[in-house]
């Protein structure tokens, strides 16, 4: 069952003085800790000849960098994979999709443990050129400091939700100098409501990573661009079309991303070879083509120069990070999909952008603006953001044109992705684990309730060896009236109602097959879509496994459990401070 949150209740006062405390807290040592990570990759890069920079220092000693650009990434992977199987209790990354499970079903994160050694991997990958980004391991960092807040019993409902959406968002903030866009992806990703008593808190938080990051380390941002805004009004028509081809992109970008994996788990049985194969392949893609190393900050900010890529070298370099990101993180590289989605679709922006311009001789507005467009097209269909998305635009570019562009892209990106295949790639991987957001929030904490937790305690039983008779005492003594028949073995062989058959003489005489069977598995949103025109005392409940009987529910008791479930739901996405 779902665990319950702290339901506690405390004055007005004291829940605005919590929730803004544990805001401030939780912001602030998410953004300085998010700061630390992003310093620590920059350290490494240098010192490993991974950031372009350091390359270009050392490039009179082509041997150097050249046997450097295989090892790192190869010794890398083969760190990593060997930490995840012997030092993490959980044996993989974790990532926004297990918090999003933990703030949904009011559950503890992994172990700190776990989440330590997943971060400290995460460094290790990016500072190492692995093709992964960095902001899925912020994500998980800044949700380990809202997780410490599950310890506590301050009176406030859902408070490890809400702290949990607090350093979720500050992350996000600190990452891309976007306190608004970090308060969109902590409601729409993680706690996929708006409910005041969470908004507040995770709005203040936003803010205060915002000035942990903008005022008093003066970070700069992911990028600016200097644009007059769109030239011509026909070029909203071509990023439109920009939307449906970084659509199509992501669409396989996410399902190599989700096959790679299990292939390769099927192939290398040993993780760490796995991530070193990995590593490998990016060391000798790097030798000809450098960018694909890393997060690709520098490319990012390159893409958006007119005339910066060839059309042959932006085909290439799309192919190249789209492989390598899904093999990477399939092989079990600590890091996110975001940051890589950010490259890739403004490279698509930008071939796109080339053929119009370039070879087709349309007038345009520069490549900025595809490469933007195509950047949050395909990274809002990765992460399933697109308010997100186009936040984190307005507040680098602080250009309205440009953000309807954008805008433009966004919606026509994620209309084919949703239902080409799924609201995000983090929905997906949930799906495979059992939870299924696809039919909405409430339906998935309906999926999550099994039957065999609501079991009768008086359901009546009967053998086949039991006269009528007695049968028929039990039923009336209990208030039942149908007795479920098991054979020796306990498996359920029928239903025995005894005003159904009148004068009979044999327990075996009087048994019918159930109308309906539950197994132990079946969950609560299946079991009222079956229970549709279904009459009578209970319904039996079998071992998917042996086919024994365990017991049975009765209607009004799942119906009740239905709406008492969906009335903490309603409590939880309404509530105020």
């Amino acid at each position: 069952m779902i665990a319950d949150p702290n339901t506690e209740t405390a004055p007005l006062l004291w829940r605005v003085l919590v929730l803004t405390g544990i805001a401030l807290v939780v912001g602030g040592a998410a953004s300085l800790a998010a700061v630390a990570l992003v310093e620590l990759v920059a350290l490494l890069n240098t010192g490993l000849l991974v950031a372009p920079k350091a390359r270009v220092q050392w490039e009179s000693l082509p041997w150097l960098v050249a046997t450097v650009t295989v090892l790192v990434p190869t010794l890398g992977g083969l760190i990593v994979g060997l930490v995840h199987r012997h030092l993490s209790p959980a044996g993989r990354p974790l990532g926004p999709p297990d918090v999003i499970e933990a703030v949904q079903f009011h559950k503890p994160l992994p172990g700190l443990r776990s989440g330590l050694i997943s971060t400290g991997t995460a460094a290790l990958s990016l500072g190492a050129g692995a093709s992964v980004g960095q902001y899925g391991p912020m994500v998980y960092l800044g949700a380990i400091f809202g997780g410490f807040a599950r310890r506590l019993r301050l009176g406030v409902p859902n408070l490890a939700s809400i702290a949990i959406g607090c350093g979720v968002a500050a992350a996000i903030s600190t990452a891309f100098n976007a306190p608004i866009a970090g308060v969109l992806f902590a409601h729409e990703v993680v706690l996929r409501h708006y409910a005041t008593r969470a908004f507040a808190p995770v709005t203040v938080a936003s803010v205060t990573g915002y000035v942990v990051a903008n005022v008093i380390f003066e970070r700069p941002a992911l990028f600016r661009i200097e644009s007059p805004g769109i030239a011509h009004g026909f070029e909203f028509a071509l990023v439109a079309a920009l939307g449906l081809l970084v659509a199509l992109g992501a669409i396989v970008f996410m399902h190599l991303l989700m096959a790679i994996g299990p292939s390769l788990a099927r192939w290398i049985k040993r993780p760490e070879l796995r991530t070193a194969m990995a590593g490998l392949a990016v060391g000798l893609t790097a030798l000809a083509l450098p960018d694909v190393l890393g997060i690709g900050t520098s490319t990012l900010r390159f893409a958006t120069i007119d005339g910066a890529f060839g059309l042959g070298e932006v085909i290439v370099l799309i192919v190249a990070k789209t492989v390598l990101t899904a093999l990477c993180i399939g092989a079990g590289f600590s890091g996110g999909a975001f940051s890589p989605s950010l490259l890739i679709g403004s490279l698509i922006g930008v071939f796109f952008w080339t053929m119009a311009s370039g070879v087709a001789g349309v007038p345009s507005s520069g490549a900025a603006i595809y490469a933007i467009c195509g950047m949050m097209g395909f990274a809002s269909a990765v992460i399933g953001a697109p308010l997100t998305c186009i936040l984190i635009v307005f507040e680098l570019t602080r250009n309205y044109d440009v953000t309807i562009a954008a805008m433009v892209a966004v919606v026509f990106s994620n209309l084919v992705s949703h239902r080409a295949f799924g609201r995000s790639l983090f929905d997906v991987q949930l799906a495979r684990r059992g939870i299924d957001f696809s039919q909405g929030r409430d339906h998935a904490h309906l999926a999550a309730l099994k039957v065999a937790d609501y079991l009768q305690a008086h359901a009546v039983t009967a053998t086949e060896d039991d006269t009528p008779s007695d049968v028929t005492t039990r039923l009336h003594e209990h208030g039942w009236r149908e007795a479920f028949v098991l054979d020796r073995d306990g498996a359920l062989l029928g239903v025995f109602t005894p005003a159904a058959h009148g004068d009979i003489g044999d327990v075996e005489a009087g048994t019918v097959a159930a109308r309906l069977i539950f197994q132990d598995t079946t969950d609560l949103a299946e079991a009222m879509e079956r229970l549709r025109g279904f009459v009578g005392d209970a319904v039996p409940v079998v071992s998917g496994e042996s086919g024994k009987y365990l017991g049975a529910v009765s209607e009004a008791d799942l119906i009740s459990a239905w709406l008492d479930e969906s009335a903490r739901l309603r409590k939880e996405e309404n509530a105020s401070i």
